[in-house]
């Protein structure tokens, strides 16, 4: 989530009215919904040439979500806080600067600072039903796959990890030597594919995604823009943030609503779950995986 200062209302409207859009003004659209901090301070014109569309496009994409015209449109936007618009080798030179000058009890503030905000403003934007309605469909499913690259490989993973101890056929994909369209080949209506990207996107989780609701799967997309490609179009879409003073994006938010995501899976689940997480641990305790405390 670019800024989570703008108004949550104006993003989500442009979100649902998505599909009515015309091409033209979907791409004014996309350019708000990854740009909110430039709305507040651009003119009519400024945003429909950095989105490159007519002026007119950008007044038509505002009318149709319920405003009388731009400058109505562009008022949620006016106190937007312009921050963590630096590159990543940026903030990577940045960091360096700051150890280099004896400033690293400043970042320690700004790194706690940020993780706290992103957990509070991603779990501010998400509504209990939402995840419910989710979690709904993660049970009802044959499989869920899990798919994930780079950082957020391990996110994946250790999502899947934590279901296995009390539910089968949940799959962190691309497993070791694959690629995720084809671990996603026999998937169809009967499974759920939760795909997780931040900008940059990740080409191969977009590409999974498209396969995937052409099989019929149920999408889950977990990114950090409602105009990123694996929410836009999804059965369920969350924008997390992950702002942060570090030069890659944060996963705290999404940790942290993953495991909220697979609270929200037992918790709908049928009664024989308990029994299972229970059963997986005193076995764990048999083999001995576990040392015991004196």
């Amino acid at each position: 989530m670019n800024d989570t200062y703008v108004s949550q209302t104006v993003l989500e409207r442009l979100s649902e009215e998505w599909e009515a859009l015309t091409p033209e003004a979907q791409k004014a659209a996309r350019y708000v919904l990854e740009n909110p901090r430039d709305v507040g301070v651009s003119t009519v014109r400024e945003i429909a040439r950095a989105a490159r569309v007519k002026p007119n496009t950008v007044v038509r994409m505002a009318r149709q979500v319920g405003y009388d015209g731009y400058d109505d449109f562009r008022e949620p936007f006016r106190q937007a806080i312009r921050a963590g618009g630096l590159s990543f080798p940026d903030r990577a030179r940045w960091l360096q600067e700051i150890g280099h000058q004896g400033e690293l009890g400043a970042l320690y503030a700004d790194m706690v600072g940020a993780a706290i905000r992103n957990i509070e403003d991603s779990f501010a934007a998400i509504g209990a039903n939402e995840v419910q309605a989710a979690a709904k469909a993660i049970w009802a499913s044959r499989n869920v796959y899990t798919l994930g690259v780079g950082v957020n490989n391990s996110n994946a993973r250790n999502f899947t990890y934590l279901a296995s101890t009390g539910m089968v056929d949940f799959h962190a994909i691309p497993r070791p030597g694959s690629v995720p369209v084809d671990d996603l080949a026999w998937a169809d209506g009967r499974d759920v594919l939760i795909a997780i990207t931040c900008a940059p996107y990740r080409s191969e989780v977009v590409e999974a995604v498209r396969i995937a609701r052409e099989q019929g799967l149920c999408v889950i997309g977990i990114s950090d823009s409602p105009a990123s490609p694996v929410i836009i179009g999804a059965d369920h879409g969350f924008a997390l943030s992950a702002e942060t003073p570090q030069f890659f994006p944060s996963s705290v938010s999404t940790i942290a609503f993953l495991e909220t995501l697979l609270s929200f899976v037992i918790a709908v689940a049928s009664p024989e779950i308990v029994e299972r997480v229970a059963r997986f641990h005193a076995r764990r305790h048999e083999l001995g995986i576990y040392e015991e405390g004196a």
